[in-house]
């Protein structure tokens, strides 16, 4: 079965404050591969696992409709506060079942999602619901952010960033591996699609302050983990990291901006036309 986290109203609307979103970019390295294999109009996007709703938005641009699915109706409702443009809806489902005919969909994304999923089931079902030509992206980012400042002190802040990702290895979902890059890489290689690619580093860099990099990372389910597990522990954890990276930029505010990189990695597979 799915993994079912991220639920609770609070947890919600900290995905949507902190939670970074695909660079335009990266979007259009996926809208250009659904051109090169179907070509336009683009009619139906369905993004699975789509929490509350920070990638949806990003392909409303490019779609006649833009549906955004998620388990989560806490998740579903603080997307549908940030939903503006009339052609995004949401639907309330699970990744496995999805409320769509067979062939009707252009692109089926999963933006830092798939990894909770039934992984074998999901690909059926978006193997069922998209059309021939359609295509699939799965796109997700590593842990390991790195961070930078102007004044010569990024070494320092990485050094205690890796010690802050080490503390929460433990907590680390067991159904995620050892390595979420090698369950994305291990999926492109098992889909049986002639038209697929594999990208396993795109920087995205956004400058945020401090006090946003903390919640992001606090939002990861390994932080989550052990904030159910412990919560006592979990604050001294945060309240140690951030005044360590305090004292590397020699600053007191946790409203001081640092540049936040973050390494993502993606695959795009195209459905071939059916016998």
């Amino acid at each position: 079965m799915a993994h079912r986290l991220f639920e609770g109203k609070e947890h919600a609307a900290a995905y949507w404050k902190y939670r970074i979103s695909p660079s335009d970019h990266l979007i259009q390295q996926v809208l250009d591969f659904l051109e090169k294999q179907k070509g336009r109009p683009f009619d139906l996007a369905v993004d699975v696992g789509c929490g509350s709703g920070q990638g949806t938005v990003l392909l409303a641009n490019h779609f006649a409709s833009v549906v955004g699915t998620d388990v989560s109706p806490a998740q579903l409702e603080e997307a549908l506060e940030h939903a503006k443009r009339p052609n995004i809806t949401y639907r309330q489902c699970v990744a496995e079942e999805l409320p769509f005919d067979d062939s009707s969909v252009d692109l089926v994304t999963a933006m830092s999602a798939f990894h909770w999923f039934d992984r074998p089931r999901f690909l059926q079902e978006a193997h069922r619901v998209l059309k021939p030509h359609g295509c699939l992206a799965l796109l997700n980012y590593s842990m390991d952010m790195e961070l930078s400042c102007n004044d010569g002190c990024s070494h320092s802040l990485n050094q205690v960033c890796k010690e802050f990702y080490i503390a929460l290895q433990p907590y680390r979902s067991a159904h995620l591996g050892r390595s979420s890059i090698e369950l994305y890489r291990q999926t492109h290689e098992s889909i049986p699609y002639p038209d697929k690619e594999w990208h396993d580093c795109l920087w995205v860099k956004k400058s945020m302050p401090l006090s946003s990099y903390m919640g992001m990372v606090e939002s990861f389910s390994s932080y989550q983990a052990l904030l159910r597990e412990d919560p006592q522990k979990a604050k001294r954890l945060s309240e140690d990291i951030t005044q360590k990276l305090l004292s590397a930029m020699k600053v007191t505010s946790t409203e001081t901006e640092v540049v936040v990189g973050v390494r993502y990695f993606y695959l795009l597979a195209c459905k071939p036309e059916e016998d």
